[in-house]
C-alpha cells in the first residue's frame, strides 16, 4: 500500500472518524466523546418484585418433542405455550441447544446462536414464520429439520429453505439482539467475555446487523464513562417506539440500574435513569423487552420478570412502587429472551431443549 494511503488511514483513526478497511470490510466508528451521562439517583422500593435465584440445576422441557406450557404462578399472571421447537441438532450438526437472544420482526424470527466452544463467536439464523405457518409445519418437524433422517425427506428439505443461516462473526455473549421500532434496524452489543459473565471489553461496542445478510454492517465503539462512574457496556438491549434504546444492569446483589439512550449513525448516547430499583427480578440479567401495546419495559431473569412504564423514566423520573409489576414462574428453566409483537403478543425463548413459546393473551 502506498505510504500516503497508510498515513490517511492513521489520521482517520486518530480523528475518531469512520474507517473502512477494504471493499468488503465493515465501517467502524470510534466515538471520542463520552457516551454516558449520569447524575443523582434515588431509590425506589419496588416491593412487588421478588428476587428469584438461579436454580442449582436448570430443568429441561417436560415434553422434549411436543408442546410445553410455562405459567406465571405469582404476581401478574401470564401463560406461554410452545410455538416452535428450535432445530436440534443445528445446521451441519452444530450445537444449537443454547440460543442466546431473538428478535421478532414481521414475518421473521431472528435467533442468535453462540456455542460455548466458539469463544465469543456466533451467528444469526432467520426463521420465516409466515412460510412455516402457511405450510403447517409442526413443532416437531422444525426441531428435526437438520437431522440425518430429515435429509431424505422432501418436506424437511423444503422447510430448510425457510431458514436462512447467517455467517459467523464476533458476537460476544450474544444476549442482546434487538429491533429498533423507529429506524427498523437490528442491533446488538458485542460484549466479549473471557468466560460466562466475565466481560473483557474496555468500551461499549454496538453493531448494526443486516436483516438480509445476517452479518454486522457497522460498529460504533464508545466509552460509557461519566466522572468516576463507568460501565463497560450493555449485556441486554431493547428499543421503544420512539427509537430510544435501553439496557439494565445489576451492580449489587439486588439493585437495578436502567439506562436510556439513542443510537445514531455515528454516535451513541446513554443516561443512567434517576431511579434505582431496590428489588431486581433475579440474579441473572437475561433479557430486556418493550411492549408497544402498553408502552412498558420488561426486565427478564430466570423464572422472574418485572415490568415498568417507559413514561415513568422521563426526566428525573416519577415511578411509584405500584408502577412496577412482577410475574414469577416455577418452571426452573433458563429464560433467554422475551419479545413482543405490535399487538402485544409475547414470545419467550428458553434453551436446553430450545423452544420459543407464545403468550396466550395480549394483555400482560
Amino acid at each position: 500500500m502506498h505510504w500516503r494511503k497508510i498515513w490517511g488511514a492513521v489520521l482517520a483513526l486518530g480523528a475518531g472518524l469512520s474507517l473502512t478497511l477494504g471493499a468488503q470490510a465493515m465501517p467502524i466508528v470510534h466515538q471520542r466523546a463520552s457516551a454516558l451521562a449520569s447524575g443523582r439517583t434515588r431509590l425506589l422500593n419496588d416491593y412487588r418484585v421478588k428476587m428469584w435465584h438461579q436454580p442449582r440445576h436448570y430443568k429441561h422441557a417436560r415434553h422434549l418433542h411436543g408442546r410445553n406450557t410455562i405459567r406465571g404462578t405469582q404476581g401478574v399472571r401470564v401463560t406461554f405455550k410452545t410455538a416452535y421447537l428450535l432445530p436440534s441438532p443445528g445446521y451441519h450438526h452444530q450445537a444449537w441447544g443454547n440460543p442466546q437472544s431473538m428478535a421478532t420482526v414481521g414475518r421473521y424470527i431472528y435467533v442468535v446462536y453462540c456455542p460455548t466452544n466458539w469463544h465469543n463467536r456466533g451467528r444469526v439464523v432467520r426463521f420465516d414464520q409466515k412460510w412455516l405457518k402457511a405450510h403447517q409445519v409442526t413443532a416437531r418437524q422444525l426441531q428435526r429439520v437438520y437431522t440425518q433422517k430429515a435429509a431424505h425427506s422432501a418436506r424437511e428439505r423444503a422447510i430448510r429453505r425457510a431458514i436462512k443461516v447467517g455467517p459467523t462473526f464476533i458476537t460476544g455473549h450474544g444476549q442482546s439482539l434487538a429491533y429498533n421500532w423507529h429506524d427498523h434496524h437490528l442491533y446488538m452489543w458485542c460484549d466479549r467475555e473471557s468466560k460466562p459473565r466475565v466481560p473483557i471489553n474496555q468500551e461499549g461496542v454496538l453493531q448494526r446487523i443486516s436483516p438480509q445478510t445476517l452479518r454486522p454492517v457497522k460498529q460504533i465503539h464508545f466509552r460509557l464513562r461519566a466522572g468516576h462512574f463507568a460501565v463497560p457496556g450493555g449485556h441486554v438491549l431493547t428499543f421503544d417506539r420512539q427509537g430510544r434504546a435501553y439496557f439494565w444492569t445489576r451492580p449489587s446483589a439486588s439493585r437495578v440500574y436502567i439506562y436510556q439512550g439513542t443510537i445514531g449513525q455515528d454516535a451513541v448516547h446513554f443516561r443512567l435513569t434517576r431511579q434505582v430499583l431496590t428489588h431486581g427480578p433475579g440474579t441473572r440479567v437475561q433479557s430486556m423487552a418493550y411492549n408497544p401495546r402498553n408502552d412498558r419495559l420488561y426486565l427478564v431473569s430466570d423464572d422472574s420478570i418485572a415490568s415498568l412504564p417507559v413514561a415513568g423514566l422521563a426526566g428525573n423520573g416519577h415511578l411509584t412502587p405500584a408502577d412496577v409489576q412482577w410475574t414469577g414462574f416455577a418452571s426452573k428453566r433458563e429464560f433467554e429472551a422475551l419479545n413482543f409483537t405490535a399487538d402485544g403478543r409475547a414470545y419467550l425463548m428458553s434453551n436446553h431443549d430450545p423452544e420459543i413459546l407464545q403468550s396466550t393473551s395480549t394483555t400482560w
